[in-house]
């Protein structure tokens, strides 16, 4: 417990400290910006498509 939390606390810290520190860094290629995109396309496309579960096989 006390070890999660100060792992919660040291990232934390990290995620203040290291944007002062460190240069900006340029901005991705566009290619990389299309990655999540694409897995929310998929994981859309999955969740709506009907799966192919028999009548007998209904869970409630």
């Amino acid at each position: 417990m006390v070890l999660s939390v100060f792992v919660l606390a040291a990232v934390a810290v990290s995620m203040i400290v290291l944007p002062l520190v460190l240069p900006p860094l340029p901005p991705p290629p566009l290619v990389f910006l299309f990655f999540p995109v694409g897995i929310m396309a998929a994981l859309l496309l999955l969740a709506f498509s009907p799966s192919d579960v028999g009548a007998g096989n209904v869970f409630v």
